[in-house]
């Protein structure tokens, strides 16, 4: 199928066309356009005649039904095709009837499947950025480290702290000692160590986006085989909080490969796929599923699943998820009027003025006018306040998954007098390149936390990746509250955490905006859904039940 050619068919209709407007359509240069239209006529599509001349109209005249042939070609290789070959078909420039159609028919190939082996076909929207533990800063790619990697310990929604790799350890108020198990295999069969503990640990601690949480560490060693010792001699009351953390997943570097030792290995990564399949020799429970395939489709297509031999009409339950909280952020460091405190407490104040519309953006959303620590922040309001004199547009970033959000900003900052200026970048830009956010005066940013909120606050605040990065080596003030932390016991954080949001809502720098949930529909047939990681299904809890 030629997606030049249904992209074409889609646009334009019979009559008189420019070669220049064709071009433009299916983005290819005019001597391009020109071959491709000499192409077509020739294979039957359709009639063309040139207009004569520079700016001269041409006639273009369909002899068939592009769409309509494409869709029956579709369906008669949907059988045959494979499932990542038929999901690219997919992305083709269809009408929105027709394609509604074919992923209607594309949903029977996705869910659960039993032949010689159990997977799960899972739908993705876009690949995933990264496999590296110190660079998952999104939550699709965290998830996939929090399958691939396992941490020493597990630090737990109710704030215990349970074993992983560790099978005990030893703390006093300047050391941690680490016990590891024995006979934990990496996914290359090679046996787990105290190095390579001690050498994840270090890289951590290089990195410079974690740098700032490992400053308390003084010196991470291997007296002998299985144990690891990790020095702090002036405390570090987080410590073990601190190793729970995805980033802190234990990894090994071989031929530039890095190898986990969790209960999944990635068996394949492309354009079309991402599998996970099941390790043998995890030192768990071994998962019920032997795989689990993200195939790339469209944006259109929902996230339901169900087995591929199911009904259309199988039963179903819906999993509501945290998909966490969206947040204004203002940069006061910025030489413009933000860094004025009158000017941020306006726009603080039409967005408290307007909040409560924020739902009608999307259905998945809804106002947020405490914090983002939910069961302690408390609600507030902002008091009227008059326009402040402004130099200069507002400069506002805009990231794709918040790009409707923002435009509702936009349009409530815009009826309140002020100018603002637009910028949109992609995910990937904003999750890698931190000056895109640095360059601007406010922004939409969304978050997700972990799964023990406490902790997943403190990492918000402290970690390179955070949107508040640079405001709080700026800021004095919140500099010397966050330092605080080093000196509080982890059951006192919470108090903490809301001394820090209160300075941060009434200095207008973060501004509480939205709560994001999901409902996610599955299968009666599919057992132990458990929500863990950002929000995620644990992949390693799940199984099929037979259909009877």
């Amino acid at each position: 199928m030629d997606h030049y050619l249904l992209a074409l068919f889609n646009s334009a209709r019979s009559g008189e066309v420019l070669v220049k407007q064709i071009a433009e359509t299916i983005n290819l240069s005019s001597k391009q356009t020109r071959r491709k239209l000499t192409q077509w006529q020739k294979e039957g599509w359709l009639t063309f005649h040139s207009g004569i001349g520079r700016g001269n109209v041409s006639r273009l005249h369909w002899t068939k039904d592009v769409e309509e042939a494409y869709e029956k070609l579709f369906l008669a290789k949907i059988e045959s095709y494979s499932i990542e070959e038929i999901s690219k078909l997919l992305l083709l420039n269809w009408s929105p009837e027709t394609k509604q159609r074919l992923m209607n028919v594309f949903q029977s190939k996705f869910g659960f499947h039993q032949e010689d082996s159990d997977s799960l076909i899972i739908p993705r929207h876009y690949r995933f950025l990264t496999f590296h533990p110190l660079k998952a800063a999104d939550v699709h790619s965290a998830n996939i480290v929090a399958n691939v990697y396992n941490r020493v310990v597990a630090l737990n929604e109710d704030n215990t702290v349970t074993p992983e790799l560790a099978h005990s350890w030893e703390l006093t108020e300047t050391k941690l000692t680490l016990y590891l198990r024995k006979d934990v295999h990496f996914h290359d069969g090679s046996i787990l160590k105290a190095e390579d503990v001690v050498q994840s640990y270090q890289r951590m601690k290089q990195a410079h986006e974690y740098t700032e949480l490992w400053r308390p560490i003084t010196k991470i060693s291997s007296p002998s085989p299985l144990v690891v010792e990790i020095d702090f001699s002036d405390g570090c009351t987080y410590i073990l909080q601190l190793l729970s953390m995805i980033p802190a997943s234990i990894y090994k570097e071989v031929h530039e490969q890095i190898i986990g030792t969790g209960s999944f290995y990635i068996a394949e990564d492309s354009e079309e796929r991402t599998i996970l399949c099941a390790s043998k020799q995890y030192f768990r429970e071994r998962p019920l599923l032997d795989n689990v395939e993200f195939i790339q489709v469209s944006k259109e297509f929902g996230a339901m699943y169900y087995g591929a031999n199911e009904s259309e009409n199988v039963g179903t339950f819906e999993v509501e998820s945290d998909s966490g909280f969206g947040i204004v952020v203002m940069n006061p460091f910025r030489q413009s009027d933000i860094a004025r405190k009158e000017v941020r407490d306006y726009i603080h104040m039409l967005i408290d003025q307007n909040r409560q519309q924020v739902s009608q953006v999307h259905p998945r959303i809804t106002e947020n006018t405490s914090g983002c620590l939910i069961g302690y922040s408390k609600p507030y309001s902002m008091p009227k306040i008059k326009k402040p004199h402004m130099t200069d547009p507002l400069k506002m970033k805009v990231v794709s998954y918040a790009k409707d959000v923002s435009w509702w900003l936009k349009g409530i900052l815009e009826q309140g007098g002020l100018a603002v200026e637009i910028e949109e970048i992609s995910f990937q830009d904003a999750v890698n390149k931190d000056r895109f956010n640095l360059d601007a005066d406010l922004f939409v940013h969304g978050e997700i936390f972990e799964l023990n909120q406490s902790f997943s606050y403190f990492f918000f605040l402290k970690n390179a990746f955070s949107p508040l990065h640079k405001l709080t080596q700026t800021d004095l003030k919140l500099k010397g509250l966050i330092e605080r932390y080093n000196d509080l016991h982890f059951e006192h954080w919470i108090d903490h955490h809301l001394h820090i949001e209160d300075y941060l809502i009434k200095n207008s720098l973060c501004i509480p905006l939205y709560f994001s949930k999901r409902q996610i529909p599955f299968s009666i047939n599919l057992m132990n859904v458990e929500i863990k990681h950002f929000g995620y299904v644990d992949l390693a809890k799940l199984w099929m039940k037979s259909k009877k």
